[in-house]
């Protein structure tokens, strides 16, 4: 007994041999030293084509690494990763076109965000946002704007401010309604799915370029398509199945057979 008690004693302090050290190694979690090695050869490649992609490496902060290359940077991807803020030096990127973020740990933007005066795609989905800065009104290159699946249970009312954005995408969040004033939103497709929405204002018909609105499984009763919507309107497509009315009563709303002219042309014209 004693024999091979000491017999145990010595092999739990034995050194592992080489191998051993090894395979224990490639089961852990990607070490610091691979990821630093990683974003560098990522960031010494986006040098030269402006283009740098740092998807799925675990990080939990924008790399520092990054701000030597801002001032030539034009794509950003830093997608599921973990990270949890985004510094303020994120200014320093002022030639940055495309930002993605999505499947992260976010909880809110920096004000500096606003000086990105180039951006014109901006992706947030998957993280923890519950509003964005009044500062993001500054970029006025902005065309698509996706945010779904976080935490807004008000409406951004700053994308009104956005004057080039095309695309707004808002789906799977946790809004309640549509307020009085989003007739100056300048969205030509907005996408409110999977909400929580049960007021619609009116000023939604007068959205000057507004093409496409997806409503589908909110809180919406019928009277809440208003007429003006489906008459007046430049809504080609709405879509609304899943919310507090049959879909199939849609065909017998007032002003339908005005809302389905405009959805038979613009199907026509996209052939």
């Amino acid at each position: 007994m004693g024999n091979k008690q000491g017999t145990e004693s010595r092999s739990a302090h034995r050194p592992q041999s080489a191998g051993a050290q090894q395979s224990n190694r490639s089961s852990l979690p990607f070490s610091r030293m691979g990821n630093s090695n990683t974003v560098r050869k990522h960031v010494d490649m986006a040098a030269k084509t402006g283009a740098c992609q740092l998807t799925k490496l675990g990080l939990e902060e924008v790399p520092p690494e990054l701000s030597s290359i801002a001032a030539n940077l034009r794509t950003l991807d830093l997608s599921e990763n973990r990270i949890g803020r985004l510094p303020a030096t994120i200014s320093q990127f002022g030639l940055l076109k495309s930002l993605q973020l999505s499947f992260n740990s976010l909880r809110n933007l920096p004000d500096e965000i606003g000086d990105l005066a180039r951006l014109e795609t901006l992706v947030l989905t998957g993280n923890q946002l519950s509003g964005l800065p009044e500062t993001l009104a500054k970029i006025k290159t902005l065309t698509t704007l996706t945010a779904s699946r976080n935490q807004f249970v008000v409406f951004p009312t700053v994308v009104y401010s956005l004057r080039r954005l095309d695309v707004l995408d808002l789906s799977a969040n946790k809004i309640t309604s549509i307020p009085d004033g989003i007739n100056q939103i300048q969205a030509i497709e907005m996408n409110l799915n999977q909400n929580q929405i049960a007021v619609l204002s009116e000023d939604i018909s007068n959205c000057p370029r507004l093409k496409v609105l997806r409503l589908e499984e909110n809180c919406l009763e019928k009277k809440m398509i208003s007429p003006r919507l489906l008459m007046e309107s430049q809504i080609a497509l709405l879509t609304i199945d899943g919310n507090l009315f049959p879909a199939k009563d849609f065909p017998h709303f007032d002003g339908y057979d005005e809302y389905q002219e405009r959805y038979t042309a613009t199907k026509k014209k996209m052939g």
